[in-house]
């Protein structure tokens, strides 16, 4: 089994340049190309001996979790942009994200309050279908601190890589402005509704 970047069709986007987007891209596609390397690797290794390559097969597995991560975090993040910045064409995540941050706007600064901690990772929203939240999370690696089993609602990059070309460390802020502007909230409402 291989897995293959996928191509997103995305638009011209607001506050994020094309050089930026695809600087980003090459990134995205270098965690595909090591999520590949690292199960080829570890295949190899097992045909060959598995007994006697055991320390390097589980540091590869350990490994596995960075670029796999890394890898479908970054799908979230594009396929938010697909189709263009749009608001939610229901009422089933705003009425959710209303409950718990008392309104759109609420959630939108509560994102943005999220995404001001200091530090790189990642700003998640997930849903809790079993008690019936969402949960905002800052993730500081995308492998680790993840909340188990949660489906990803939104998936913000607040790694330098994901804004360096167009805003300074310091920017980040007007950077996760731009971001929000050019979300596409159906892509988020049709996981959640999922």
């Amino acid at each position: 089994m291989s897995y293959t970047a996928r191509t997103f069709s995305l638009p011209e986007l607001k506050g994020l340049s094309p050089e930026q987007i695809a600087a980003h891209l090459s990134l995205y596609e270098g965690y595909v190309k090591h999520t590949n390397l690292i199960l080829d690797t570890i295949q190899k290794l097992r045909t060959e001996d598995a007994d006697g390559n055991a320390f390097v097969i589980n540091e590869l597995r350990r490994r596995l979790g960075f670029e796999f991560d890394g890898m479908r975090m970054h799908e979230y993040y594009f396929e938010q942009f697909e189709g263009g910045a749009q608001a939610p064409s229901g009422d089933t995540l705003v009425s959710a994200v209303s409950e718990k941050y008392g309104s759109w706007e609420g959630f939108l600064t509560h994102v943005k309050e999220v995404a001001g901690t200091r530090g790189i990772g990642w700003v998640v929203v997930y849903s809790d279908p079993k008690a019936a939240t969402l949960h905002t999370a800052f993730v500081n690696d995308h492998e680790l601190g993840q909340l188990v089993g949660l489906p990803i609602l939104l998936a913000v990059d607040l790694w330098e890589h994901a804004y360096m070309v167009d805003y300074k460390p310091a920017e980040k802020k007007t950077y996760v402005e731009a971001f929000l502007e050019n979300v596409n909230w159906t892509v988020v409402e049709a996981r959640f509704t999922a």
